[in-house]
């Protein structure tokens, strides 16, 4: 298992962990949806974490269309966001942290947050956001934030939407 930086090439491998996503969450492929991956790529401040599994092969069909070759296991988008306040320093937002269900349990979820929590420190970030569901009964994933150091204790975390949340 190799935790890196996504590159264009692991588009494809990237759109089928999205759509592990589920819950009535609209995604983006095709030629549109690869235009969007190198926008997000290329956008300042934004980098997209992954851990890839060398071990095996992502879907034959997709060879020769140069992309990876290599299934994303677990993946994070990491934003850093310039600030007025606290000196200048910048801020983070984390989004998207998503684990193939094929790969969870071995930690994967942990290591690529935890890069991008050593990204936003390293980027002198003086705070990092995220926001989790709360629709699941057993708590969702606000247990495994937490044992990463994240705290609801200071901060309400509010949306408004223009799409509806995922179920």
């Amino acid at each position: 298992m190799i935790i890196r930086l996504a590159r264009e090439t692991d588009y494809v491998a990237a759109v089928e962990l999205y759509a592990e996503f589920g819950g009535g969450v609209p995604g983006i492929s095709g030629e549109e949806g690869l235009a969007q991956w190198r926008a997000l790529l290329a956008h300042p401040g934004t980098s997209v974490v992954i851990a890839a599994d060398e071990g095996k092969d992502a879907t034959a069909g997709e060879q020769g269309k140069g992309q990876s070759f290599l299934p994303i296991c677990a993946i994070v988008t990491l934003h850093i966001l310039l600030n007025m306040t606290y000196l200048g320093w910048p801020y983070a937002l984390i989004g998207n942290v998503i684990t193939s269900q094929r790969y969870r349990g071995q930690g994967l979820g942990r290591q690529v947050v935890e890069r991008t929590i050593n990204m936003a420190w390293e980027a002198n970030a003086y705070k990092i956001m995220l926001l989790t569901g709360k629709g699941r009964k057993d708590g969702g994933a606000k247990g495994f934030y937490e044992s990463l150091g994240f705290s609801d204790e200071d901060k309400y975390g509010m949306t408004l939407r223009k799409l509806p949340a995922r179920k």
